[in-house]
């Protein structure tokens, strides 16, 4: 099929010294290609996630596309899913995410069909989970020592945000690390901020006209003083 608009590739290796090599690399940058098939398509950012078994959540390449997504209203293109499609925590992640997404080898997948397969892994989740617990009671009724309360605090904050409120909030911490390296190349003056973002095509956060000075300090006061300084 052939595609157009922006997009943001996202690659994904299982290993540090396949993503060193490049091993499978070629192979998902030809397939995101043989996907998009010509058109009036520009890939604006890739993102290659080297993964460990241990590590399997922590997708931190994944959350940068994600966010370079929406700065830019982007599709994402995942070159292989097959092998993720039963990672419950990444399709509800991805499905979340309100990121359009487009996958290489799996065309028929969308938001629907993710979250069946979500679904469908988190119910394996849940079996599992719970075969675990039945083992722990027996441990348990066998006297040995579990652990204790964790002191998990849940976020009041989340709660009392608006919807609005929250997409211009993460608007604004997907555009932090931008204005940062706008500062750093010397465009210290909300002004020139500005500017530097407009030269990058990057949409203003109500995705209207152009960036502004005034934008600019509306995202900044979005950030805590720490996302701001990060």
């Amino acid at each position: 099929m052939a595609s157009s608009g922006k997009h943001v590739a996202y690659y994904r290796v299982s290993t540090a010294r396949q993503g060193r090599s490049g091993l499978g690399l070629e192979a998902q940058k030809q397939a995101v290609t043989d996907y998009l098939n010509g058109g009036d398509w520009k890939i604006v950012g890739e993102f290659v996630e080297v993964e460990s078994g241990k590590k399997a959540h922590n997708r931190p390449q994944l959350h940068k596309a994600l966010a370079l997504c929406r700065l830019h209203g982007a599709t994402l293109v995942i070159a292989k899913l097959d092998r993720l499609a039963r990672n419950a925590h990444f399709l509800l992640g991805l499905k979340e995410s309100g990121v359009e997404f487009v996958c290489a080898d799996m065309p028929n997948a969308n938001r629907l069909t993710v979250g069946i397969m979500a679904m469908v892994a988190e119910d394996e989740a849940q079996r599992i989970s719970d075969r675990t617990k039945a083992a722990l009671a027996a441990a348990k009724r066998r006297g040995v020592k579990l652990g204790g309360d964790r002191g998990v605090i849940p976020n009041a904050r989340s709660h009392k945000a608006s919807a609005e409120a929250l997409r211009l909030r993460t608007a604004a911490i997907d555009l932090a690390p931008i204005v940062k390296e706008l500062q750093a190349a010397g465009k210290t003056s909300l002004r020139a901020i500005a500017e530097g973002l407009n030269a990058q095509g990057i949409p203003t956060a109500r995705g209207e006209g152009e960036w502004t000075a005034t934008q600019v300090i509306r995202v900044l006061e979005r950030l805590d003083p720490f996302e701001a300084a990060a």
